[in-house]
């Protein structure tokens, strides 16, 4: 665990994500609160006078759909919502556009699905297009493709949080700020007047869900739960993630005061670019499920997966995507880029190396290692 404070957090951050809520961009009724995003892009303005290079991945496209729409319930049909996100992002967009301009701040717009960031080369796109943005001084606004993202869990996000996570860890050492409708995480049931709000989470712990209440709001799809989980995902990468009240207009000028408000999460170590891509934004399409003879070769020698140590193969992957390498109990021990499609591997399971080309039938030089060494990284211990 990296041992910092509040005040060395703001002061030598250099890239900062700022998440914030459909709650606190829209009114109840749906319709855009232009006050508080004016608000809100002032704020954002100051930090990047500090020389912070500043994203900001906004929530509120569907809630200013329904606004414009007239509507008082969030659709439960995948292509009505999906319409009324497209019709409502415009406007989301052109309102930061008006506000950014008027303080000489260009705006790019970046619409992502998860797939954006699970590839390895799609990744390392991104991270070079934020960079050029930086560089062009524009301020970066991300949503979900809400308008294209399908239901299905493995090509959505489900919500901002997560996003903001996986934005978060394109760069080193980054701060997430998430702003919603309350103080932070508190240590018992907000609505009970003992419950107070904690202000340091030293290191994440999957016990901090057990401080969750599951209710959701009607215009929005994140809670306490998709924030804590996305707390897990920046600080197991070397980040560092506040939660805090975005009803408060000055909350960011705050929180770089380095005032006592809302929950920080500390980093809990630092990762190379890399190892940020393996652990957090890359999602596994199957697993592979080792033997003792492998897990001892992974975690104590240094070396690649060979077929041989491999006992079962599960899910449909191709040659060249993320497979997750676990124990026969199901605890992930490495991810790491599969050499073989699914049903090559399953051919070459308990597999020894002179048994491979057979096991193919090819006459074809085959990889030796189902997982190269210099293709996967090692899981932490606390995931």
């Amino acid at each position: 665990m990296i041992s910092l404070s509040r005040q060395e957090i703001v002061q030598t951050v250099k890239y900062v994500v700022i998440k914030v809520g459909t709650n606190i961009l829209t009114h109840k009724d749906g319709l855009l609160n232009f006050e508080r995003i004016h608000s809100l892009v002032e704020e954002i303005v100051a930090i990047r006078a500090r020389g912070i290079n500043v994203v900001l991945v906004s929530s509120g496209a569907v809630g200013a759909g329904m606004g414009r729409l007239g509507l008082t319930q969030r659709p439960k049909s995948l292509t009505t919502l999906q319409a009324v996100a497209a019709i409502g992002q415009g406007a989301l967009i052109q309102f930061y556009e008006e506000e950014l301009a008027a303080k000489g701040v260009p705006a790019a717009q970046i619409l992502l699905t998860a797939g954006d960031l699970s590839i390895r080369h799609r990744y390392l796109n991104m991270c070079n297009t934020m960079h050029a943005l930086f560089n062009f001084g524009t301020l970066p606004i991300i949503n979900e493709n809400d308008a294209v993202s399908s239901a299905e869990i493995s090509l959505t996000f489900g919500e901002n949080d997560r996003l903001a996570s996986l934005v978060a860890n394109l760069f080193p050492e980054p701060l997430l700020i998430l702003l919603t409708d309350v103080d932070g995480l508190y240590d018992a049931d907000p609505s009970t007047p003992e419950a107070k709000v904690i202000s340091v989470v030293d290191k994440w712990s999957p016990k901090l869900l057990d401080l969750v209440a599951k209710k959701k709001s009607s215009r929005s799809k994140g809670g306490m739960e998709t924030k804590l989980r996305a707390a897990r995902t920046v600080v197991n990468a070397g980040g560092a993630m506040i939660i805090a009240n975005g009803n408060d207009p000055k909350i960011l000028s705050k929180i770089f005061a380095a005032e006592d408000c809302g929950t920080i999460f500390y980093p809990n170590q630092k990762l190379s670019a890399r190892e940020r891509w393996f652990r957090s934004a890359s999602a596994p399409k199957g697993k592979l499920v080792l033997d003792a003879g492998a897990i001892d070769a992974l975690l104590n020698q240094g070396k690649s997966l060979l077929p041989i140590g491999v006992i079962r193969v599960d899910g449909e992957f191709r040659q060249g995507d993320v497979v997750s390498m676990v124990d026969q109990a199901g605890k992930e021990l490495a991810r790491g880029l599969v050499n073989y499609n699914f049903h090559d591997a399953q051919k070459i399971c308990r597999k020894r190396s002179d048994e491979l080309a057979q096991a193919l039938q090819t006459d074809a030089v085959v990889h030796k290692a189902i997982v190269h060494r210099d293709n996967l990284e090692l899981c932490p211990a606390e995931a």
